[in-house]
């Protein structure tokens, strides 16, 4: 079992940033791969951002090179650090990972980013 709790979330100008973070209960060393996912209203849930063990990452193209996912392992978190925002990047923010053989994926709550224009 798998603990993700969000923060970073809130109310931000279009062309600001902000920085989400998502604490595993578990060491991510364990974690096959962690992502951020988004829904806004009415659209289904997309993947954002993913990082995978070993490193590698994959974006969203409508966040390449804006947002950028990393780990604090000391930590046991996973970060989506998101620059530039735009309107259209309005939505919940989830956070995910896939643990195990079969992967078992694991949910968030979820942290609200609200950009203004």
């Amino acid at each position: 079992q798998v603990q993700l709790v969000e923060s970073g979330g809130g109310l931000v100008q279009a062309g600001g940033s902000l920085r989400l973070s998502c604490a595993a209960s578990v060491t991510i060393f364990s974690i096959n791969a962690m992502g951020w996912y988004r829904q806004a209203p009415g659209k289904e849930r997309e993947l954002v951002a993913l990082i995978t063990s070993p490193v590698d990452t994959k974006y969203a193209d409508s966040v390449k090179g804006r947002f950028t996912i990393s780990t604090d392992n000391a930590k046991n978190t996973v970060n989506l650090q998101m620059n530039s925002l735009k309107p259209e990047d309005t939505a919940v923010y989830y956070c995910n990972a896939l643990r195990g053989y079969p992967a078992m994926s694991y949910w968030g709550k979820g942290t609200l980013v609200t950009v203004s224009s």
